[in-house]
Formats: C-alpha cells, sequence, structure tokens
C-alpha cells in the first residue's frame, strides 16, 4: 500500500514542460501554480472564481469563462491519488495526456465534494500561456451569442453578464487576436473592453446562490425571467442570485445521501 505525506500538500511534485503536463499537491492554489507555470510560457487552463486548491477545483468541479474553450475542470485532469474512506491510498490515469491504464478514478473524483474520500494529488494537462488578449464587448442579445457560436469565431470565452453585454475573450497570437477582434466588431459590432469585465463576472458568480441548466435554443426564454444573471453559453449553465430547485431525479437524490451516508 502506499502511503501519503501529511505535510502542507501544496508542492508541484513533477512539470513535464515537453508534455505539458504536471503532478501536484491537492492543497496548492491555483495562483501559486500560475507562478510555477509562467516562466515556462504554459498555464493551466482553469479560471474560477477566488483562489481555491486544485483539489477543490477537482471536488466540484470548478471552471470559469475559459470552459467555452478548454472546458472544466473534469477535461483537465488526467490522474488522481485520493485516500478512500477505510484508509486505502489509491492512484489511477498517468502523467500523460492520452492515458488509459486503469479506473479512470480522476474521473469519478471530479464533482464527488469529498463525498468518495480524500484528494491528496493530481495530474493535469497544461496549455500554451497565450502570447496575446483581448476582450469586446457587446450588447447583451441571446441572438448576437449564437451568431458567435455558428461563426468562424474562436473565443476562450462567450459569457452573457445579464442584462448589460455579451462579452468575448479572445487569445493567441497577437496577429489571430487582431483578426478574431476585427470579425467580431463586423459580426456583432462588439467594442474593446477592459479585463475588468472578468472580474465582475468572477465576482457575480461567486456571489450566485443557484446555478440554472438550460437546453440549446432556450437561452432567450431563460434570460427573459431573469433580473441578472451571468451566463456560459455554450455550457448550457445560468449562475442567478436566487436559489434554484434541486433539477435531479427524487430516487438519484436518495441514493448520493444513502452514499454520503455509507461513508460517513
Amino acid at each position: 500500500m502506499s502511503s501519503v505525506s501529511e505535510g502542507s500538500l501544496d508542492r508541484v511534485l513533477e512539470h513535464e514542460a515537453g508534455d505539458l503536463t504536471c503532478t501536484v499537491e491537492a492543497k496548492i492554489r491555483l495562483s501559486a501554480l500560475r507562478e510555477v507555470l509562467a516562466p515556462h510560457g504554459q498555464m493551466l487552463a482553469l479560471d474560477p472564481p477566488g483562489d481555491p486548491t486544485v483539489g477543490a477545483c477537482l471536488a466540484a468541479n470548478l471552471s470559469g469563462p475559459r470552459r467555452h474553450r478548454y472546458g472544466t475542470m473534469r477535461d483537465l485532469v488526467i490522474g488522481a491519488t485520493v485516500v478512500l474512506p477505510d484508509g486505502t491510498v489509491a492512484s489511477s490515469g498517468g502523467k500523460v495526456v492520452k492515458n488509459v491504464a486503469g479506473y479512470d478514478l480522476a474521473k469519478l473524483f471530479c464533482g464527488s465534494q469529498g463525498r468518495l474520500g480524500r484528494i491528496v494529488r493530481v495530474s493535469l494537462r497544461l496549455h500554451p500561456a497565450p502570447e496575446a488578449s483581448a476582450t469586446v464587448t457587446a450588447p447583451a442579445e441571446a441572438a448576437r451569442a449564437f451568431a458567435v457560436l455558428r461563426s468562424g469565431l474562436v473565443p476562450s470565452a462567450v459569457d452573457v453578464h445579464w442584462p448589460e453585454r455579451l462579452a468575448l475573450l479572445f487569445e493567441g497570437s497577437e496577429r489571430a487576436v487582431a483578426a478574431q477582434l476585427a470579425a467580431a466588431r463586423e459580426l456583432i459590432r462588439a467594442e474593446p473592453a477592459g479585463d475588468e469585465v472578468w472580474a465582475e463576472a468572477a465576482e457575480r458568480q461567486a456571489a450566485a446562490n443557484g446555478r440554472l441548466s438550460f437546453a440549446p435554443g432556450t437561452l432567450a426564454e431563460v434570460l427573459a425571467g431573469e433580473d441578472e444573471a451571468v451566463v456560459r453559453v455554450a455550457a448550457g449553465v445560468a449562475y442567478v442570485p436566487h436559489e434554484v430547485p434541486d433539477p435531479r431525479d427524487p430516487a438519484e437524490i436518495a441514493l448520493v445521501e444513502r452514499i454520503e451516508a455509507a461513508f460517513a
């Protein structure tokens, strides 16, 4: 049986820059990981509100605006080491992006909210840090958002910050970003904006008391029923100030409660 250190659990254990992967301890914060990766021109493409630990990101499957292009934590984790309730230390996955060895324990623990055990180490897929980035905004309309999704634009983020604006983030080389900005101005009459747009969105997401899921084509209906929301358009998720009823089937809720009781 493997053993697990009882130290601070906030170290970068390995960074394979050539493979765009790293293995970290679960209590390292995203800001600390960014500092380690930045000199290598790499990043973990995860931008949830605040400065959570990597373990918290996995346990809650956290994400932010860049979810549009890079996905959630579930899409970026490639392996994990966990301690199960009986004390067993289990590992799965590997240190490379394409790995099919063993059960996908990391995906199982993603979004588990600590119900299944303690996350101690995580292996992650990285991305090159962009050379340039720019934000543009346009009036908040569902039609504009879907026009972006149907176009040839390749934004890193497509958010509706209701009722104020549609916000787009473009990242890449200087030339690519400039071309995307020109196309966005032509398509939806977008105007340049500052990074404070995303800081405000993060604050509103963090303060939200509910999360709505909506089907494609129903965004206009969702927005019409809300006074305020931060909407991840392609993900079909809206963060709202009010509480939202649990959308799960009662049988599913009961099963989760039985599992939690068993592990407790």
